[in-house]
């Protein structure tokens, strides 16, 4: 059974492993819909519990294949977090107001086929103009807590000044959650020094794709990747040195990410459930120490290297 972790002041145990569900919406690659659900079915059998989704994810598809898995599945057996805001590809396809916000968490609830949800998130909060983020999303997020369509709120995003710009200008108690991608990982591990903060505060930490969307991955980026040229030449030579050794960057990556204690559940996502049960199956193997230092040496000239995320005048 996976290791079951607090998230925050919340109360909720998550699996230290998450269910990261864009896969679900063909957002890597095409996916044929009866294997996501069993993809689902397959992580809540190896013990995983937290399910993160969004409706951006395949503009909606992720949602509605993932209710259809989650029918008849028992409540408890799932922490299920989704997310509201962003609902397309570019800037302009953010909304981050009142109204929007509430018909979105309506609108998740009824693709998800539940009543509620453990916890609504305002989804790349860089991607908003702050004000608006503070005094009426999260507002917003906070009446469907009082509704019982929610149990929690957070917020998620890649800059981490612009996240913590944001817990500082709301009421204390008013997040419970962040959600941090590609800022804790072999590469990346910023995400580190915004932890005290986030612990005084009580707010529980998730931190989503430690693999940094491709990056640490045998296959290397995708073509739309935005990271600099430099820092994906290094991902490639650390995988590369991966395979030389007769082991697999991917493995490194998920261990290391769920290795640090302090972050309360990583996402990962898949939709084969061969995959799933790999990643599973990793955390039971001791970590290559030598392999790990040789890794992070390669890794050393671009560590803590991000790219631009959000609107200029957020950043």
């Amino acid at each position: 059974m996976l290791e079951r972790r607090s998230l925050g002041r919340t109360g909720l145990q998550v699996s230290s492993l998450g269910f990261g569900a864009s896969s679900l919406g063909g957002v890597f690659r095409d996916i044929d819909e009866s294997e996501g659900i069993r993809t689902v079915h397959h992580a809540l059998d190896l013990g995983i519990n937290l399910i993160d989704v969004a409706p951006y994810y395949g503009l909606t598809k992720a949602e509605t294949v993932l209710g259809r898995a989650l029918r008849g599945v028992q409540r408890d057996r799932y922490v299920l977090a989704t997310k509201c805001g962003r609902y397309g590809p570019e800037a302009p396809d953010f909304d981050f107001t009142g109204d929007r916000i509430t018909r979105s968490i309506d609108e998740s609830l009824g693709r998800l086929g539940v009543d509620h949800v453990d916890l609504i998130q305002a989804h790349d909060v860089e991607f908003g103009d702050l004000d608006v983020v503070v005094e009426e999303c999260i507002p917003a997020m906070r009446r469907a807590v009082e509704a019982g369509k929610a149990r929690f709120v957070g917020i998620t995003g890649l800059p981490l000044e612009v996240v913590l710009a944001v817990v500082d200008r709301v009421d204390a108690g008013s997040i419970d959650t962040v959600l941090s991608y590609c800022r804790y990982g072999l590469h990346d591990t910023a995400l580190l020094d915004a932890l005290p903060a986030l612990e005084a505060a009580g707010i529980g930490v998730i931190n989503a794709s430690p693999l940094a969307m491709g990056l640490l991955t045998h296959r290397g980026a995708p073509a739309w990747h935005p990271a600099p040229k430099e820092l994906q030449a290094a991902c490639e030579a650390a995988a590369e040195l991966c395979e030389r050794r007769g082991a697999r960057i991917e493995k490194l990556a998920v261990q290391y990410a769920v290795a640090e204690l302090r972050i309360a559940s990583t996402l990962v996502s898949s939709a084969s459930p061969a995959r799933m049960q790999s990643n599973v199956e990793a955390l039971s193997d001791p970590i290559d120490e030598e392999l790990l230092a040789d890794v992070l040496a390669v890794l050393e000239p671009v560590h803590n290297q991000s790219w631009p995320s959000g609107i200029q005048e957020n950043r």
